[in-house]
């Protein structure tokens, strides 16, 4: 079912902001130009009444409240400006801050509708089995705890259960993050929205559809969402108290004057410069420019930061946790080893070419990591007749005249494997490995040792942010404890979190946030989507991630490269140290330019001019991390690539 995805254009916010850019972008040429001022002030003022109806609204409606609301005062900064001619300064102001209200609007937007779009994972209807032995379709949401269900293969489970009958695989990566199907028998959990393999299953009812494992991680996302939305940032704390004070001391500018008999046209044109010279323009440049720069910066070289808040929060970031399953490795399966059992009488090569018959006629991934395996060691493999395939057990097939049987341990017969295939099973499973036994004409030749993919970045990347953060990253898996242990040994993560579920991940974030650590939390599939959520700053690994997973997420790294994460919030941090400065600078200006108002008399013509001087310097100084060097002189102490490739 293909998914509706809110357009740039569908909502209010964004037409009304790219109307007012439009006709900023006109008022200035035609001001460049010489054009008629009549034009270029109708112009102007028509991007004040598209970009700033809207703010202005909502703040009288706060003021009603009695609440001061930030966006009025940029209106009311704007309106200013433009009465004592400097209707650019205003226009600026207004295009800032509608451009910044639409893309909050569209990243809310898309948010909600992947939420809604993971409900629809699990079925709309079950299949209900009667006591009579008959069965009857109904709607999932009218299912209650005992009922038995049907799940025939293919189809997807429709809610949390045990398995009453029958035996399967179930993919259950939008779940646990799993990267294989797991074999399910009688007595074990599935969860709704998970999708069944080739064998039949009849599901025990443990949960309403309301309280599924899907559910929750739908509930736990807008959760987060909410509890993120209250965070009072430095940026807008900044603009906030600057502001109110601004907007105070204007007012006092007048009226004390002429309090004091000055003539009103005189209080006026004092408060009027005052406003132009404390205007929070040079302000919100010397914030916003060096982190959009930024954003532009990490999208050119794989990295796709949502906004400039996320940007500013990246750079805070004091601990990062990693989900396993497609994060730190590659999600795919592929064979490790060939072990040979005592007896065997073949070589490595023979076992695999025996397996990966058989196996070229199966859709099991694991099928699909030895067919791989024989291909790039170049074995010709030969035919196989009479194919049958056991869910949850193995498949078998005739290979030039002998019976040769790919299956899991649990389905070969202990006599036959004997005590030397139980111990090497056991080998491969205690480092993390899913172990085959391969047999022929029912003797044992051999134990394949199947794993995940490593990303060939992964050490280097934990080992950099290690140095940048001063702390180990953390591992988060919802995969088995000894698969997890194995893999974080590999890459330099001592911190091991093993079988959690989406809201043990959220857990895990929350301690240790509550420890006072600013967490990033790194995923790609749908049960990563609530610690991402949840977590300071969440970041996506976008070559395969799921879509709820992109939207909850901050930050997606589209080129899958785990050294461009390091590299990113090193960027961040250096984007902080330019928005100090920039802040350093404009208050200087202001000071000096406020002082000189206050204490003398400044003409308008320097006040415009200081003004404009000082909003130039700090979007230069700003717009120097657009440049590629900016990318790779963040970086040069992490030890991982200077163009995110690693």
């Amino acid at each position: 079912m293909r998914k509706r995805r809110t357009l740039l254009f569908t909502l209010p916010e964004t037409r009304w902001a790219g109307a007012a850019l439009v006709l900023f972008l006109l008022a200035l040429l035609a001001q460049s130009l010489g054009g008629p001022g009549w034009l270029w002030w109708s112009l102007y003022l028509a991007c004040y009444a598209t970009g700033g109806w809207e703010p202005a609204l909502a703040g009288v409606r706060a003021l009603g409240e009695r609440s001061l609301d930030v966006d009025l005062l940029m209106v009311v900064a704007a309106v200013g400006a433009a009465a004592i001619g400097q209707v650019f300064d205003g226009g600026l102001l207004i295009v800032i801050f509608a451009t910044s209200g639409a893309l909050e609007a569209l990243v809310t937007a898309r948010t909600e509708e992947s939420v809604r779009g993971l409900l629809d994972l699990a079925p709309d209807t079950a299949t209900r089995l009667g006591a009579g032995g008959g069965h009857e379709t109904v709607r999932v949401v009218d299912l209650e705890v005992g009922d038995v269900v049907l799940v025939r293969p293919g189809e997807r489970i429709a809610a949390d259960g045990t398995v009453a009958a029958g035996a399967s695989e179930v993919d259950q990566a939008t779940i646990t993050g799993e990267p294989l199907p797991v074999d399910k028998a009688v007595g074990d959990e599935v969860f709704a929205g998970t999708l069944n393999g080739t064998g039949s299953l009849r599901v025990r009812v443990r949960r309403r559809a309301g309280e599924s494992v899907v559910a929750r991680i739908a509930a736990l996302v807008e959760e987060a969402g909410r509890a993120k939305a209250k965070t009072q940032l430095f940026i807008e704390k900044v603009e906030q108290r600057y502001s109110v004070g601004m907007v105070a001391a204007t007012l006092a500018v007048f009226a004390v004057p002429l309090l004091r008999g000055e003539e009103l046209r005189d209080s006026l044109l004092r408060a009027m410069t005052f406003m132009i010279v404390a205007s929070p323009c040079a302000v919100v440049l010397a914030t916003m420019p060096p982190l959009l720069a930024a954003v532009a910066n990490a999208g050119r070289h794989g990295v796709l930061v949502k906004s400039a808040v996320v940007m500013e929060q990246l750079g805070t970031t004091t601990r990062v946790a990693f989900d396993k399953t497609g994060t730190l490795t590659r999600g795919a399966p592929e064979l490790r080893e060939v072990r040979l059992l005592p007896g065997a009488g073949c070589a490595e090569d023979e076992v695999l070419r025996l397996a990966a018959a058989v196996e070229r006629l199966s859709e099991h991934p694991l099928a699909s990591a030895v067919v791989r395996a024989a291909d790039l060691r170049g074995i010709a493999l030969p035919a196989a007749d009479g194919f049958s395939a056991q869910p949850g057990r193995g498949v078998s097939g005739v290979v030039e005249d002998r019976r040769v049987r790919v299956c899991s341990p649990a389905a070969v017969d202990s006599p036959r494997g004997g005590p030397e295939a139980a111990a090497v099973v056991a080998d491969l499973q205690e480092r993390g490995d899913t172990a085959v036994v391969v047999l022929c004409d029912g003797r044992p030749l051999g134990v394949l040792g199947i794993t995940d993919q490593l990303r060939a970045e992964a050490q280097a990347g934990v080992a950099a942010l290690t140095r940048l953060t001063g702390a180990a990253p953390v591992l988060l898996t919802g995969d088995n404890r000894a698969a997890a242990t194995r893999l974080a040994e590999r890459v330099g993560i001592t911190d091991v979190r093993a079988d959690l579920l989406p809201e043990d991940k959220v857990g895990a974030v929350r301690d240790l946030q509550a420890r006072g650590q600013r967490v990033a939390a790194v995923g790609d599939g749908i049960n990563d989507a609530p610690a991402l959520a949840a977590a300071h700053t969440g970041i996506a690994m976008g070559g395969a991630g799921a879509d709820l997973t992109l939207r909850a997420a901050d930050a997606i790294v589209v080129r899958d490269d785990l050294s461009a994460i390091p590299a990113v919030i090193a960027l961040s941090r250096r984007a902080r140290r330019v928005v100090t400065a920039n802040l350093v600078i404009a208050g200087a200006f202001i000071v000096v330019l406020v002082s000189w108002d206050l204490l003398g008399s400044l003409p308008l013509p320097l006040g415009v001019a200081g003004h404009e001087g000082s909003t130039v310097i700090v979007g230069l100084n700003g717009l120097r991390l657009l440049r590629s060097a900016a990318w790779r002189n963040a970086v040069p102490r992490l030890g991982v690539g200077g163009d995110g490739r690693g």
